[in-house]
């Protein structure tokens, strides 16, 4: 049976832009880590990068873009093959991000880490900068919105707000018009549990009306 893709967990990402060095045998790793919902703005974050540290040998590259994470990238930058982006890339991939780019600044302190070091150093320097990061989880909203008269629409926000406080819901929205138009957007799963919910509130009076289903940023608390 397929699965609807408004119900599959989506990747999560992280907010801003995180710095965090290392050091490992005197070679300093410098991980720039950063939201980037394009690769465009990924891009314009590598070529920040490489000019700040435009004296180090190595800026190696990581990215993963789009909200199924289809768009990936890798750079080792000079280093040995494979002991840099590709390793950098599979963080990412395990800790499930998107819309997200790393790039690890190396300056070289004279000692040779070999591939398997160099693995290593990198895996560390991405994973340390994740840890560091603010995180963001990514969830599939459903759009309800209710039209209410004016002279209800004060109870009604205020029994919206009670029933979204203990549900994975908010209230997004609420315009004025002829009528008070109040959205909630909820978890798809919740839908009918807030039909019940609206009729019970209104007496039947009320009509929810089906919206969209969209995707929504929840920042994690650290």
């Amino acid at each position: 049976m397929s699965t609807d893709r408004t119900t599959r967990e989506l990747p999560g990402t992280v907010a801003g832009t995180t710095v965090h060095e290392i050091e490992i045998k005197r070679s300093r790793f410098i991980t720039t880590l950063a939201h980037a919902p394009t690769t465009g703005e990924a891009d314009g974050v590598i070529a920040a990068v490489r000019k700040q540290y435009w004296d180090a040998r190595h800026n190696c590259v990581a990215m993963i873009i789009g909200q199924q994470a289809d768009q990936q990238r890798s750079s080792d930058d000079g280093e040995p093959s494979g002991t840099a982006g590709i390793p950098m890339l599979e963080v990412l991939r395990h800790r499930r991000l998107t819309d997200v780019v790393a790039v690890v600044t190396r300056y070289f302190g004279g000692i040779l880490l070999g591939a398997g070091g160099l693995v290593r150093a990198y895996t560390a320097a991405v994973s340390e900068a994740i840890d560091q990061a603010p995180a963001v989880q990514r969830a599939w909203r459903q759009l309800i919105s209710l039209d209410i008269d004016y002279g209800e629409a004060g109870r009604m926000e205020n029994l919206l707000r009670t029933w979204c406080a203990g549900r994975d819901a908010n209230l997004s929205d609420i315009e004025y018009g002829s009528v008070a138009t109040l959205t909630v957007a909820t978890d798809p799963s919740l839908q009918d549990e807030f039909a019940a919910f609206i009729a019970a509130a209104s007496a039947g009076a009320t009509q929810p009306k089906i919206g969209e289903r969209r995707v929504i940023d929840i920042p994690t608390d650290s």
